[in-house]
């Protein structure tokens, strides 16, 4: 079983979070953003560590608020899932993963998180589904349906069906 360090965001050095910062730039071929960034922090920080104590896999878990229809739910969103290019296919997403879920299981009412479809898989094969419902923000001038996201979206931990309503952020909202 490969260890996974499990910190806050609060808790990692200033050297910590640049490492990881740099995995995230390495792992995404620099199309990781300032607010891709900002959303990965203020949660838990799960990393597999290299020989030499530089992360070579990632994922993080932050609080959001979301609604289903009208009913508030308490979210722990998953964000820059990552492996080092080269320590890739060698199971470190899941092994991230597992503690995330844990995480999510046991603190949040629901996850979700939306990834690329070359991610669709590594979600599936975990146990997430693909939200079967249309999403939307609560932006500033109200709930905004997000169809570019519906195919992108999966949760666990709910089974109820909706419309699936996320927190507003700078950037991506999902």
């Amino acid at each position: 079983m490969t260890p996974v360090r499990t910190v806050s965001t609060a808790d990692l050095s200033g050297p910590e979070r640049s490492a990881v910062r740099g995995l995230l730039d390495l792992a995404f071929g620099g199309a990781f953003t300032a607010e891709d960034w900002d959303h990965a922090l203020g949660g838990l920080h799960f990393l597999v560590l290299g020989g030499g104590g530089e992360p070579i896999a990632h994922a993080s878990v932050v609080p959001r608020r979301f609604l289903l229809d009208d009913r508030p739910l308490r979210c722990g969103y998953v964000e820059a899932v990552a492996v080092h290019p080269a320590h890739r296919r060698q199971g470190l997403g899941g092994a991230v993963m597992a503690p995330a879920e844990r995480a999510i299981d046991h603190g949040y009412d629901l996850g979700a998180l939306s990834a690329s479809e070359d991610g669709h898989g590594l979600y599936l094969s975990r146990g997430w589904r693909l939200w079967d419902g249309p999403t939307a923000v609560l932006a500033p001038s109200g709930v905004t349906l997000t169809p570019e996201d519906d195919d992108s979206t999966f949760v666990r931990g709910i089974t109820a069906t909706g419309t699936l309503v996320c927190d507003w952020r700078a950037g991506d909202v999902w």
